[in-house]
Order: structure tokens, then sequence, then C-alpha cells
């Protein structure tokens, strides 16, 4: 057992990560980005005018599908989590300060990755026996591939299920319950069996509460997301923002330090740290992907369902996922450490200690350690509801309706033991499926970037004659 997890978060980790999927975010992005005439940047602000602006206008769904607004934040609960905090915090520990400048980096590429994953998934989604509509890399490999490569499709599904019970249950879950244990230790002295028995009630607590709205189906997902969401993303920025500025004499030194380390990272960390440029550039991209999801094509399967006018149209608020989830959420995190002046045990994964710690200078230990944990708790367990649905999709296009409820029990047994699993091997575990998942969606973003450049083309020369979305 010990051997097949040591290859599962040694060799074949670094093969899907170093060796596949960095290279195919770098290429794919920049080749997505010139066929798209740079669709993030050139039209960023109808972007940002056409999911903004128009996300909290009253609509209403049609049959088997949600909102624009309910499909993005089931997308976003799926992508604003633990990666944000946790992972943001990682980057830093492992890859030094320069790691959020190449997680910006990664986020200007996915954002023309995740638009291009999106659009492909409203242009060759369709309906389920229950009228649903479902789709997602799945669906855009066997319909705008061809039939005969659905062998690539069943690959997908297949790691993308795993991937759910990783880095959208065990990995989250696991967190949810570290930031709890560390938020009652700063209130009263824990044992290790009242530290044991709160993960337990944590793990059963959440398994119940998943399950009673996964029973719901897209809809309740849906209705959920689209309150939690934007209440957890804006109480968490102001909080974050608040450390930022009681530290604004530091804003400028830590900037600075972002950029040099980005390329000279034992310069500014030192050479005792350990961290080397390729450290910075690695931890950097991965804990982007693993927060904004864009490469995974696993957000796509959220979209799909979204009542939206045109492919491009949904599409566009795939620009606005990776930008909030990184841009704004994680450099708000990798800010508030770096201004506070916290210190960083470099080479060491941390939990959420390092964020906790940055808070706690503003506001004391208590306080931020209860504040964490609430963030932590809302953030992820947003993410265990995505990720669900994710992995219901994937295993409905294997095996058909008949499976759901199972997976979904399954799912949630699982969140329970991710609650009392070791975090290094549940994180090392999920960084290794999404590796494996991204490889068959990144295939199918390179064959079909020429429907992605046409949709883009037709759209912005003329919105009314466009290619519409399916209905």
């Amino acid at each position: 057992m010990k051997a097949i997890l040591d290859f599962f978060t040694g060799p074949l980790n670094n093969i899907a990560w170093l060796y596949i999927f960095l290279p195919c975010v770098a290429v794919g992005g920049l080749l997505l980005t010139i066929r798209t005439g740079a669709v993030q940047f050139r039209h960023f602000h109808y972007a940002m005018k056409n999911t903004v602006g128009r996300m909290f206008r009253k609509s209403e769904a049609g049959q088997g599908a949600v909102t624009p607004l309910q499909a993005v934040t089931t997308a976003l609960a799926a992508t604003v989590g633990t990666g944000n905090i946790v992972g943001t915090s990682q980057a830093i520990a492992l890859g030094g300060y320069g790691a959020l400048f190449w997680m910006w980096i990664a986020a200007l590429l996915g954002m023309v990755i995740k638009y291009s994953e999106v659009t492909l998934s409203i242009r060759y989604r369709q309906r389920d026996e229950k009228g649903d509509w479902v789709g997602g890399p799945m669906y855009y490999i066997t319909n705008g591939m061809g039939p005969k490569w659905k062998w690539l499709a069943v690959v997908f599904a297949v790691f993308a299920t795993l991937a759910s019970f990783g880095i959208g249950n065990m990995a989250q879950v696991n967190s949810i319950t570290g930031s709890i244990v560390d938020a009652a230790g700063t209130f009263f002295v824990l044992s290790d069996t009242g530290a044991r028995a709160i993960a337990w009630g944590c793990g059963l607590v959440m398994a119940v509460l998943v399950v009673i709205i996964l029973i719901g189906g897209i809809k309740r997902i849906g209705s959920v997301t689209e309150k939690l969401v934007p209440f957890m993303s804006i109480l968490y920025i102001v909080f974050t923002l608040i450390v930022v500025f009681a530290h604004a004499g530091n804003i400028g030194h830590a900037l600075a330090q972002v950029f040099s380390a980005a390329f000279a990272p034992r310069a500014v960390m030192g050479a005792a740290s350990g961290i080397a440029l390729r450290e910075a550039v690695v931890w950097g991209l991965r804990r982007s992907a693993f927060s904004n999801e864009a490469g995974l094509g696993s957000a796509a399967i959220a979209h799909a369902a979204a009542d939206t006018p045109s492919p491009v149209h949904q599409g566009l608020y795939g620009i606005f996922e990776v930008f909030v989830d990184t841009i704004v959420i994680c450099s708000m995190t990798g800010l508030a450490i770096i201004c506070s002046g916290v210190p960083v045990e470099w080479g060491v994964k941390p939990g959420s200690t390092l964020i906790m710690t940055a808070f706690s200078t503003v506001f004391g230990a208590k306080l931020s350690s209860l504040f964490v944990a609430i963030s932590l708790a809302l953030f992820a367990f947003s993410t265990v509801l995505g990720w669900a649905l994710y992995g219901t999709r994937c295993m409905q296009y294997l095996f058909g309706t008949k499976v759901i409820l199972g997976y979904q029990l399954l799912f949630a047994a699982v969140i329970v033991v991710g609650c009392v699993s070791p975090i290094d091997a549940v994180w090392d575990i999920a960084d290794t499926f999404n590796g494996l998942m991204a490889i068959p969606n990144f295939v199918a973003l390179f064959a079909l970037s020429g429907v992605v450049a046409k949709l883009t083309k037709d759209h912005f020369a003329d919105p009314a004659n466009a290619i519409k979305a399916p209905n």
C-alpha cells in the first residue's frame, strides 16, 4: 500500500504536473490567446460588463437549466475553496514570495483556457434522460471530436471522478477540520481525544448536509451557491484588505519582494530557504491551477447547465471566474501574509496557520482563528458541493443516471474519511488526480481550438447572428 501511495505522490505526480500539465498550460494558453485574438485582454471590459453587470438581474431558468448566476456561482463554489487560503499559503512556503507572481501569470493564461472550456461546454452540451442539460469535457470530446474519441472522454470522466474524492472532497474537508481544531485550541486546552471528536463531528455534519443538498439536484445546488459564494467572497476580501492596509507601509516592499523573488528567490528569501527559481515557478503554477482549475475542465460541467443565449456569452464567465479567484482572492491572501511580515517556515506545507498568523497581527489570535475557521468552512464546503456535481455528472456519463444516488452516498462517506486523514497525503493525492484529468481535456482544447476561435470571431463580429446555445 505504501509503495502505491509513494508512486502516486512521487513519480506519477511529477509526470502529470511537471512534464504534462504545466507545459500544456503555457502552450495551450498561448495558442488559445493567439487564436481567439487575446479575448481575455482585448475584451476584458466587455466580459466584466456582461458578467458582473448582468449577474444579479432577476431571471428564471428553463427546464433542466440554471440561471447564469447560479452556473457561475456553482463553478466558483468549486474553485473558490481551500486553494485560495491554504493553497496560496503553500505556494509561498514552498515557492517563496515569487510564487505569487507566477500564480498571476498562470491566471492570465487560465482566463482564456477556462473561457474556451466553458464555450465548448455550451456548444456541445445535450439533454439527459431527465431533461437536464449536461456537458463538459466528456461531451465536447464525444460530440466535438467524434465518437471514435469517446475512449478519451471516458478517461477524463474516470480521472475526474477520482479527483472529486481528492481535490473536491478530502482536501477540502481536511482543511475545514484542521482550521476548526486550531480555532478550538485558541479558546481552550484541547486533548488528542477532543481533536479527534471534533474531526468526526465535522465529518458527520458535513456528510449529512451534502446529501440533503445533492438530492435536490443542480437547481438546489445553484440556489445554495448563489447565496453562499458572493457572501463568503466579499467577507474574506474585506478582512484581508483590512490586514493589508493595516500594514500599508509594507505594500510597496511586499510587491517588490514578489517581483524580485519571481526570478531570484534565494536573493530575497536567503540561500537557507532552499528555494530556487524552479520551485517558485512550479508551485505558483500548480497552486494557481489548484485554485482556479483552469485546464482541468471541471468548471465547464457546471456551466453547461446555464440558461444562456450563446456559447461565448457563458464563456465570458470563465474569464470572470479566474480573475476573481486568483487575481483577486489569492492575491489578497498572499499580500496579507507578505505585508504582515509573519515568519514563514520555508519548504514546509502549512495548513491554515500561516494566514491565521497574518490575521492575528490585526485582529488578535482568537478572532483570527475563528474567522479563518469560518472562512475555510464556507469556502471548502461550497467547493465540496461543486465537485459533488462534477463527480455526479462524470459517473452519469459513464454509467447512466441509475448510479447517481450510490455515488452521492459514497461521496458523503468519503467526507468523513477526509476529516480524519493526514493532510500531506490528501493534498498530494489530490494534486496527482488533478494533473491526470487535465490530460484528456487539453487534448480536446488543442483539437477544438479552431471551433473556439470561430465562435469568438463570429460573436464579436456580429453578436446578433452568432451561433446560439442549444435549446
